[in-house]
């Protein structure tokens, strides 16, 4: 195996917590553990100084320990899921589904959180001096200026956020159903094609950002999704939480949807008609009556109905494994 690329990512650190579990050709497949779940990474060496990585987390949390000790351009793009990121101010920003960052790896060290307990998305790396020597010699009429695209897209080391650039997302889902047997090839068209578009597109088109959120506000809010979630049979109101956590109703909202994705009552119901499903299956001896409860439903009609709307059947056909007529 060529090793050239992955020894500059060992010196970068990816931390105690990552280890490789396998290695063939140009693949490498490293597994990070925490308490909360477990992440792959399924990297490919595409050229000198060029990386692909599948990534795959079902966590909550995790500690990152990446240390960048090279000039860096990365590319994410955000599949499935729900990722936190720092920002250089000390404000958080999540990633979801079709968005797309561009990064210097600066800010990459610390906590970082999933809300939905899980992530799906590739990464693109570039070794900037070196991957800009073995584009130009695999593609000589591609001008990749990768230090250029980077003082464009990440000026003084800030990200660069693109919610649902079409030409770019369409490009990347085609990276996650790749052919086996042409796939190294395949990789070196499809990147040359995302840094063609990247070259040609018109930074001042991705003016709206993802919103950035102050870090006391989202641990407030994690403090609330881990009462709500942890209470299933209590039903809260948001002015009790309003109250309760300091934060104005329409923050704790606003928040609420910034770091979760969805408006905070139909979190709730979404999260309590799952956890009601797993009842249904897991304890057949439990009455229907007494699961509405367990979830905060005092009216078996009233449950019925929120069942149904989560999980398109009734509860009792849900455990009979039936559908509704």
């Amino acid at each position: 195996m060529n090793r050239d690329l992955f020894d500059m990512l060992d010196r970068a650190g990816f931390g105690s917590n990552v280890h490789e579990i396998a290695a063939e050709g140009e693949c490498r497949v490293l597994r990070l553990d925490d308490e909360t779940g477990e992440g792959f990474m399924t990297m490919y060496r595409v050229l000198d100084g060029v990386y692909l990585m599948y990534n795959d987390f079902h966590l909550q949390s995790c500690n990152s320990e990446y240390q960048n000790t090279e000039t860096v351009l990365c590319i994410d793009h955000c599949r499935e899921g729900r990722i936190e990121h720092d920002n250089s101010a000390g404000g958080r920003y999540y990633m979801e589904a079709g968005d797309i960052r561009i990064d210097r790896r600066v800010h990459h060290d610390g906590k970082i959180h999933m809300p939905l307990s899980h992530y799906h998305g590739i990464t693109l790396g570039f070794v900037q001096d070196v991957a800009e020597r073995s584009i130009a010699a695999a593609f000589p009429t591609l001008n990749a200026d990768l230090s250029a695209l980077a003082e464009r897209f990440c000026p003084y080391g800030k990200e660069m956020m693109l919610r649902s650039y079409e030409p770019l997302n369409r490009v990347f889902s085609q990276l996650y159903h790749t052919p086996q047997n042409i796939r190294l090839d395949y990789y070196r068209i499809k990147i040359a094609e995302i840094l063609l578009l990247l070259g040609a597109a018109d930074v001042s088109q991705f003016t709206e950002q993802r919103q950035y959120f102050p870090a006391n506000q989202t641990d407030k809010i994690k403090d609330i999704h881990a009462l709500i979630t942890g209470s299933l049979e209590s039903t809260f109101t948001v002015g009790e939480l309003s109250e309760r956590y300091s934060l104005p109703p329409a923050t704790l909202r606003k928040v609420f949807k910034g770091v979760y994705g969805v408006p905070i009552y139909q979190y709730m119901k979404s999260y309590k008609m799952k956890a009601a499903a797993s009842m249904l299956i897991s304890d057949k001896n439990t009455t229907i009556a007494d699961i509405a409860q367990k979830v905060g439903y005092d009216n078996p009609s009233k449950f019925s109905a929120a069942f149904k709307d989560i999980m398109g059947v009734t509860p009792q056909n849900y455990r009979n494994g039936q559908e509704d007529t």
